[in-house]
């Protein structure tokens, strides 16, 4: 018992020391992390599609 209680005090210490983001910072890594994803899905797709229409003559 003694390690888990050891092991939670070290935890909330160590959760003290971390620099945690502003509002501001989270947002914007959301939008990145968005748009980010729409580029590749959008890439991903015209590749399919692609691909796709390569394909369906050569079979």
């Amino acid at each position: 018992m003694k390690k888990v209680l050891g092991y939670f005090r070290e935890s909330r210490a160590e959760l003290k020391r971390v620099t945690w983001p502003t509002k501001q910072q989270v947002w914007y890594s959301t939008l990145v992390v968005i748009v980010v994803t729409l580029i590749a899905s959008a890439y991903l797709g015209l590749v399919d599609l692609l691909l796709t229409g390569v394909l369906s003559r050569i079979i």
